[in-house]
């Protein structure tokens, strides 16, 4: 009766726990989405068959199966399972942890922490890791939603190795949703377009997906897109004005408007401004394109962007966000060329590399007799009085060769710069015989 009473209270429980919950996968082949590392190819499937595992940390978006995973390859080895969460833990916790494995080491068995938002423990937090790790007192399983180039020390990423989940794709929130009617014993109330809506607003967030599965699974109508957007709340988008999300955005419509792609850059663009970028941050990176990538093919790119920049913090939002849009357009259609920035770059390695040679007198002025006994101001042409309005003389440094740094390209206003600079290279090497 005993027994009873215990298998009716634990299934009790089971219902009580949300869905997600009760559908964590318990084996390898149950990870949705990850194939690339638990298929029957996959590098941690073949450590956790070998039943040796390294340490590692795992990098993915939430909802990838992180944590999942770190409980998985515990049950695959004989190591005693220790999970901390980084939020919650401090330097007290992790030397107790540390404490008790060297115990556990000495007594023959070993220790597997999984350490959850591993990317915020600070630096001094990170190296405490460093010993336990290099003498195998433990095996470390990291997981964190950053980048650990970024937000790891070197010394810890080096003793681990760095395995990147991937966010669910419409094939692998679909396996889920199958899994979810399974559990309940029946179909999701949903219109097939309703239930494509369902996988986009989970934005490749297995736990979320299941979540909202969870909510239409009790409903006595089927829902179509709209009644289901009633239902359930859209999934925050994945981006954070500090983190790598920032980065990669930034870094998609910087490319974007590089490769006259309209289309992806007011993609990107949107983007942005849904996950809350400062628009002032973009109307600056906009201004840096319009420099870095446009320069001189189209001169009018410049004050395009910082005139969009006054606008929108003239106008304020949402008003204002229609003039970074519009600058973005001029850019993303306007010839490009970097030639300006590589002219920069190169002038500035050469500088360098020359030190502090004196201009050529004869372009220095001389306000003292002694400085015009020196020469200063000797043989100066004043180009003006000159036919071409050229004198083509050389005002590179007498002991330095002359370089050439700008090289513009065929492309918009540049192809008019281009024709002028040879016209006057022509007149430098006849009036130099």
């Amino acid at each position: 009766m005993a027994d009873l009473f215990a298998v009716e209270e634990q299934q009790n429980d089971d219902r009580t726990r949300p869905l997600a919950d009760r559908l964590r996968p318990r084996v390898l082949d149950d990870i949705a989405g990850q194939d690339h590392l638990v298929g029957a190819a996959g590098t941690i499937r073949t450590m956790a068959e070998n039943g040796h595992l390294s340490s590692m940390i795992l990098w993915g978006p939430p909802g990838c199966g992180k944590t999942t995973l770190a409980r998985i390859l515990a049950d695959h080895t004989d190591l005693q399972f220790e999970p901390l969460s980084a939020i919650f833990s401090g330097v007290g916790d992790l030397r107790k942890v540390f404490d008790t494995a060297r115990i556990r080491k000495k007594n023959g068995h070993g220790t597997l922490l999984f350490v959850d938002e591993i990317h915020r423990f600070n630096k001094s937090q990170q190296d405490a890791f460093l010993p336990v790790v290099e003498d195998g007192t433990i095996t470390l399983i990291g997981a964190t939603t950053e980048n650990p180039s970024f937000e790891l020390n070197a010394a810890l990423l080096s003793r681990c190795q760095v395995f990147v989940l991937q966010r669910l794709d419409d094939t692998a929130l679909e396996v889920l949703l199958k899994r979810a009617e399974e559990e309940a014993g029946s179909d999701l109330p949903l219109t097939a377009e309703a239930r494509s809506s369902l996988k986009a607003m989970a934005d490749g967030d297995g736990r979320y997906a299941l979540t909202m599965a969870e909510q239409v699974l009790v409903q006595a109508e089927t829902l179509d897109t709209a009644a289901l957007t009633k239902l359930v709340n859209r999934r925050a988008p994945l981006y954070d004005k500090s983190d790598d999300g920032h980065y990669n955005l930034i870094s998609a419509l910087h490319k974007s408007v590089r490769g006259s792609d309209a289309d992806a850059a007011l993609y990107w663009l949107t983007r942005m401004l849904d996950g809350g970028e400062d628009p002032c941050y973009i109307a600056r990176r906009l201004t840096r394109m319009a420099v870095e990538d446009i320069g001189l093919a189209d001169p009018r790119a410049l004050p395009v962007c910082m005139t969009a920049w006054e606008t929108y913090e003239r106008l304020g939002s949402p008003e204002g966000e229609l003039a970074l849009a519009q600058a973005l357009l001029y850019l993303a259609t306007a010839p490009k060329s970097n030639a300006a920035y590589a002219a920069y770059k190169s002038a500035v390695k050469t500088a360098k590399e020359t030190g502090s040679l004196m201009p050529p007198k004869h372009i220095l002025n001389a306000p003292t007799d002694m400085m015009k006994e020196q020469g200063y101001g000797a043989g100066y042409a004043y180009d003006h009085d000159t036919a071409e309005g050229f004198s083509g003389q050389d005002y590179f440094p007498d002991e330095m060769e002359r370089k050439t740094f700008y090289k513009p390209v065929e492309r918009g206003f540049e192809r008019d710069i281009g024709k002028r600079l040879a016209y006057w290279e022509k007149l430098r090497k006849e009036k130099r015989g």
